[in-house]
């Protein structure tokens, strides 16, 4: 079991941003979720020693061990809180509800489907909806059917949630359907279905985007748009794939703490900033590791959607090259590796990165000329970490705290680590015989 201690110095660790908290118990089971404005003291408020009532004393007898996940913000909290609870069912989120009604998110079964906020008792089944308007919640007939999200514990903050969800992914909020648009249309927040400005496919996508959202689903969310947005572009509907991007860029903001999400940032800053045909969705480096020329060895690593995919990673006994010859090298590797994915008709990366400076991306660029293969190629300087790139006589200067050059790092260094532990393992090899 944890200690006491262990979970005080687990507190201390915490950061004072907002986020989510998971307490658990001894066997690591997770009995409570909650959301902070500020982690570490809405944490330590349970530990001040003074009685809290009977459930939530029992509570803190009980933890073992805290972890915790970061967001961008308390309504991204608030959202992912939700989701949680309703995934994992804690047994102190339940032990401690009362008979007090707890608003829900509701999503009706119309044609054209209402959101709306709804509170319902867990001690009657009492019902009463409440429709969201421009500056107030006021109630509405009761509606019946759809699907219910939460509940969720602070109805300002989900009133705010719902309103940055809202700016992404415009809903129906009034009811009945009007028979012109009304004011929501006209800043943004409603695509005007009363009026046939959007089609009913077209809408229920946009309630399937709402639905991940609220499920705390936002990877799957990110591969949808992502997959979206290059079909419409393909379809040459260049407005369509724009409105797109621009909710992915939205969804980035919100949910920060997304892999998936953090990657599409990342990949969208390098297109931008090397100009590239497209976000690079895999990208291999390849990286030389040699003592005075002796069993000198190329690693390749690959990455697909900025995770390292071992099962790509290759490595190479340097076989045509004497002494110390970093370019020749290169070459040497650059010639074997892209040269079987021609044979074989294998899909090529979306970029290729040489860890060095711009003598070995000369090498690389005339042995992929010679291929006849066309690959975004790049090169990347330790030194001051310049990026290199073909035809371009001054290095690109991306900044030291750029989203670009930190996914540009990562993949370097593994492929430094990669050509190194194999070149111990022939160093090892060696002294052995």
């Amino acid at each position: 079991m944890t200690s006491v201690h262990a979970v005080q110095t687990k507190i201390k660790s915490l950061p004072l941003t907002s986020g989510v908290y998971l307490m658990k118990d001894s066997s690591g089971t997770i009995i409570y979720v909650g959301k902070a404005v500020s982690l570490r003291r809405r944490v330590q408020s349970y530990f001040r020693g003074k009685s809290q009532g009977f459930k939530t004393d029992q509570l803190v007898i009980n933890i073992a061990d805290i972890d915790h996940i970061k967001t961008h913000s308390e309504a991204e909290a608030l959202i992912l809180e939700a989701s949680l609870v309703r995934k994992l069912q804690p047994k102190y989120n339940i032990d401690l509800k009362d008979d007090k009604t707890y608003p829900y998110i509701q999503i009706s079964n119309d044609k054209f489907p209402l959101v709306t906020i709804t509170r319902l008792s867990p001690r009657d089944g009492e019902e009463s909806s409440l429709i969201i308007n421009q500056n107030k919640i006021e109630p509405s007939p009761s509606r019946g059917g759809g699907r219910l999200f939460g509940p969720y514990t602070d109805s300002t903050l989900i009133r705010e949630a719902l309103t940055l969800i809202r700016k992404i992914f415009p809903f129906r909020s009034c009811d009945p359907l009007p028979d012109k648009a009304c004011l929501y249309h006209d800043i943004g927040l409603c695509e005007a279905p009363c009026i046939g400005k959007v089609s009913v496919i077209e809408y229920r996508r946009t309630i399937k985007h709402i639905v991940r959202v609220l499920e705390g689903e936002q990877d799957k969310l990110y591969s949808e748009l992502k997959a979206e947005m290059e079909g419409l572009a393909k379809d040459k509907d260049f407005e369509g794939a724009a409105k797109t991007r621009d909710q992915l860029r939205a969804i980035g903001a919100l949910y920060s703490s997304s892999p998936e999400v953090n990657y599409f940032k990342e990949a969208e800053q390098l297109e931008r900033a090397l100009h590239l045909p497209k976000s690079p969705e895999r990208i291999e480096c390849i990286d030389i590791s040699t003592t005075m020329g002796e069993r000198a060895v190329g690693s390749l690593v690959s990455f697909a959607n900025g995770k390292p995919d071992k099962a790509n990673y290759r490595r190479f006994r340097i076989k045509e090259v004497q002494g110390m010859d970093d370019f020749k090298m290169v070459a040497e590797v650059v010639r074997r590796r892209y040269g079987r994915l021609k044979r074989e008709g294998a899909p090529y990366p979306d970029l290729v990165m040489i860890d060095g400076g711009k003598g070995q991306l000369s090498s690389a660029y005339e042995e992929l000329k010679a291929l006849d293969i066309d690959i975004p190629l790049i090169s990347l300087a330790k030194r001051e970490e310049e990026v290199f790139m073909p035809g371009k006589r001054a290095p690109v200067l991306l900044s030291r705290d750029s989203l670009a050059l930190k996914l540009l790092q990562r993949v370097r260094d593994e492929a430094h680590r990669f050509a190194i532990a194999y070149h111990r393992l022939l160093r090892g090899k060696k002294i052995f015989e």
